[in-house]
């Protein structure tokens, strides 16, 4: 680090400063920045090995030259041509996806583990080609006697993971293009829904009646609410003056254990729902009065959750579900929990909610989610608007 700092003092010119403590920071003529360090010595004529790093900020190329400069002095720096695809996506993993949330961060190290480290982890990292990736993929989707092959979709979310990596790679210069842009990605089929009918709704409705979930699946089918919102919706976002209710975060499972998170898209919303929604719950709360005062110094609701089991403990999502299909497999048809979401979003469309209000109530990120949903309601709808105009025309006709 010493060499480093002289360095930095010699370097100054008119188009260049030295960032202290860093090393070698200067402005090249085309606008870049670039960080210089001292790599060690050459084995063959002794004499010093100089590298760079290249960035369109200063506070970047400092960023990037200290982590550098930092795992030389730890003993851990590794020479970006000799780096292998398991070193660079464990660099990857504990440096730059610190920001994500934490299921984020451990299905992304689960990926890496079990599917890229065996599969490619021995390879250089500035010899990964597109082949060696495609092949990943391709051995990923094939099944055997015992073992099924992955679907498109999560074919999908590993491209994602090992893109992003490889991105973060090209952006520090350890390799010049991302060898993920090149591989053919499978065709993924649309999302099939299976709403519920006014019949099987109906039918539901009546299975549940006197459930110890009842109130939990009406707010699912009369909110469109997904399961890991209403599992950690608490009280203090459910305003009975306004008639309002909040979602702003989750109750999701991590590793073993469960925890209260932001939303998906990490933009809370606020919407209302049917009157009939809010007097359910007024009487739910009611309820759960009861159950704590029943409970005494067992009661253990710490996040002030909605929806609990008798001692105040927040609901398991394994047992929500397995009793979700228990009745409708009962009732003779198939359905998952969420296709309760969708049941709410068909029969909003078809009560003539508009597409627009649906995706804020949703909490979809784009109207164009919602659209590709539910275009299929939509269609209808557009066949009844034309058969009423119809009428209308053959209505004047008779004038």
């Amino acid at each position: 680090m010493d060499d480093l700092r002289r360095e930095g003092k010699m370097s100054r010119k008119k188009n260049s400063r030295a960032a202290s403590g860093s090393g070698s920071i200067r402005q090249r003529p085309d606008g870049k920045w670039e960080g210089r360090y001292y790599a060690g010595v050459h084995a063959g004529t002794g004499k010093p090995i100089r590298k760079s790093v290249y960035a369109d900020t200063q506070s970047e190329a400092l960023r990037r030259l200290r982590q550098i400069t930092q795992n030389i002095d730890n003993g851990v720096f590794t020479e970006p041509s000799k780096m292998t695809v398991t070193a660079w996506f464990n660099v990857w993993l504990s440096e730059y996806c610190g920001n994500l949330k934490e299921r984020s961060r451990v299905e992304y190290r689960r990926v890496v583990e079990y599917r890229v480290i065996p599969a490619l982890g021995a390879v250089k990292l500035s010899e990964l080609r597109a082949p060696a990736i495609q092949k990943l993929y391709n051995d990923a989707m094939k099944s055997s006697k015992t073992i099924k092959g992955l679907s498109p979709k999560t074919i999908m979310n590993l491209h994602g993971v090992i893109h992003k990596a490889l991105s973060v790679a090209v952006n520090l210069q350890y390799i010049s293009l991302n060898p993920a842009d090149a591989v053919t990605l499978p065709r993924t089929e649309k999302v099939e829904i299976n709403p519920l009918d006014s019949i099987q709704t109906a039918a539901f409705l009546s299975a549940i009646a006197g459930h110890k979930f009842e109130t939990l699946y009406k707010t699912a089918l009369f909110t469109g609410c997904r399961q890991g919102e209403l599992l950690g919706l608490n009280w203090n976002c459910v305003n009975f003056d306004a008639g309002t209710i909040t979602i702003k975060q989750q109750l999701q499972r991590v590793n073993t254990e469960y925890k209260i998170v932001s939303v998906k898209n990490d933009k809370p919303r606020t919407f209302k729902p049917a009157t009939s929604v809010m007097e359910l719950l007024k009487q739910h709360k009611k309820a759960q009065t009861e159950q704590r005062l029943r409970a005494g110094s067992l009661w253990d609701n710490p996040w002030n959750l909605v929806f609990t089991n008798e001692l105040g403990k927040h609901l398991l999502r394994g047992v929500v579900y397995s009793q979700y299909k228990r009745i409708t497999l009962a009732l003779g048809f198939e359905s998952r929990f969420h296709d309760l979401r969708h049941s709410y979003a068909t029969a909003s469309l078809l009560s003539g909610v508009d597409i627009k209000t649906l995706q804020t109530q949703l909490g979809h990120s784009a109207i164009s989610m919602t659209l590709d949903l539910y275009g299929h309601v939509t269609d209808d709808m557009q066949d009844a608007a034309a058969s009423k105009m119809e009428l209308y025309i053959q209505s004047l006709k008779s004038c």
